[in-house]
């Protein structure tokens, strides 16, 4: 009876700690999900807009490559601040911050004449969006412990999916219907109406969020106590390094290095993909927003799947390295079949299945290791690293188009770095990240 009884304690318990995470994801993830959705979308659609904004403004393709990776330098330069300032004065008021200055930059882009003006907007961009991905992946260590922690960020990263699923069609339809309207073109109107869910979803966060788990007052007293003390238990197991100590821990520079070999293969698509889906031969801008979903809509599937897979075998190296190595296949048969608009978009979507998958797996190698201060600096400088990629990838694809009149050479590029991911992520101790 009394082994009965503790069985019955312990499933009891187990039933309330799941119901009590269901509960706290319930509350936060629609909202960041939404407003990664929207971030990553104002961030990415000037791939859409050089469909049309080359030809009308008389940019080269090194010019679009430049003005799209200098985005990242932006980045760079504020990230590991930003992070800071959130992790000092919260995730509310510091994540609305973030979204409204950037929906009013990005309404801005619509109104850039020259290359210049291109570039600065482009950084400001930057700027502007500094802190907002790594806050959110330092706000969810705050509620979820590492176990719990890759489903979760899979379903938050999938935003990068949805995006693609519902901004390429969007972006397509806005080119195609209102070139004209009031004097503005297809690509202004896209940047101007895409920008204004950014400053709706920042004013939702300043109602909407809470700080910590203590702030919640949608939380019962015994739940509050239940996720403050799996938090507890897990902060005890991280390695507690000062700031300065952070920056010479060769597992941070490891961890920078592996997401600048992800984030080269995630920029070089996602700046690119209707670039290559027209030169198959589809022209319409419509039918280019279309076809971009559907690699967007096959990754969103994935990454959940995955995420899935790696929490309940608790494994996390093979979970992140087999789908770049996928992905890696993916961009090289998309070289072979640049005529065939079917094949091509079925690589694509193998491609983008693969790099868009190891993005979340990723995030669950360092938060298993870091925690407090060192965990907002952390994650920032590794986002902060490895998104100079942002920068390299599309400036180097462009480059080599220009060059060699082809994007093939490009791919191989990317394909290469997606392999070195793959392969630097495996030398990672397992019982330091298979939590």
């Amino acid at each position: 009876m009394t082994y009965q009884a503790g069985a019955a304690a312990g499933a009891t318990r187990a039933s309330f700690e799941d119901a009590t995470y269901a509960k706290v994801t319930w509350r936060l993830l629609p909202l960041l999900f939404l407003c990664y959705v929207v971030s990553y979308l104002d961030r990415v659609n000037v791939g859409f807009a050089k469909l049309q904004m080359l030809q009308d403004l008389k940019f080269s393709e090194t010019v679009y490559g430049l003005g799209a990776g200098i985005f990242f330098i932006g980045y760079f330069v504020f990230e590991v601040p930003s992070n800071m300032i959130l992790h000092k004065v919260g995730a509310r008021m510091w994540i609305a911050r973030i979204m409204i200055t950037w929906g009013i930059i990005s309404g801005a882009m619509a109104y850039v004449t020259s290359p210049q003006m291109f570039y600065i907007m482009r950084f400001l961009l930057g700027l502007a969006e500094a802190g907002f991905f790594p806050g959110v992946i330092l706000y969810l260590t705050y509620w979820y412990p590492a176990a719990r922690r890759g489903k979760i960020t899979a379903l938050f990263m999938t935003g990068i999916a949805l995006s693609g699923v519902i901004g390429g069609p969007l972006s397509g339809w806005i080119m195609h219907v209102m070139p004209g309207v009031w004097g503005h073109t297809g690509w202004q109107w896209m940047f101007i109406l895409e920008a204004i869910p950014s400053l709706i979803l920042g004013v939702m966060v300043i109602a909407y969020m809470k700080d910590s788990i203590r702030a919640a007052g949608w939380l019962t007293e015994e739940e509050k106590q239940l996720l403050e003390t799996n938090i507890s238990h897990e902060e005890g197991q991280k390695e507690h390094l000062t700031l300065g100590a952070m920056f010479v821990n060769g597992r941070v520079w490891l961890g920078a290095a592996i997401y600048f070999c992800f984030v080269m293969g995630l920029y070089g698509v996602s700046f690119w993909l209707p670039t290559i889906i027209k030169s198959t031969g589809v022209t319409d801008p419509l039918n280019v927003g279309l076809l971009t979903a559907i690699p967007y809509a096959f990754s969103a599937v994935a990454m959940v799947l995955i995420g899935r897979s790696a929490d309940a075998r608790r494994e996390r190296r093979w979970h992140v390295a087999i789908p770049a190595f996928l992905g890696c296949i993916g961009l090289l048969l998309s070289t072979l079949y640049g005529n065939n608009t079917t094949l091509a978009m079925a690589s694509l979507t193998l491609a983008s299945v693969g790099i868009l998958t190891t993005l979340p797996l990723f995030w669950s190698l360092p938060t298993a290791f870091l925690s407090g201060t060192a965990a907002a600096a952390g994650i920032a400088l590794i986002n902060s690293l490895g998104n100079l990629a942002g920068f390299v990838s599309p400036f180097l694809v462009g480059w080599l188009k220009d060059t060699t009149q082809s994007t093939n050479a490009g791919m191989y590029v990317l394909a290469a770095s997606l392999v070195l991911g793959g392969l630097l992520t495996l030398t990672l101790p397992a019982k330091l990240v298979n939590r």
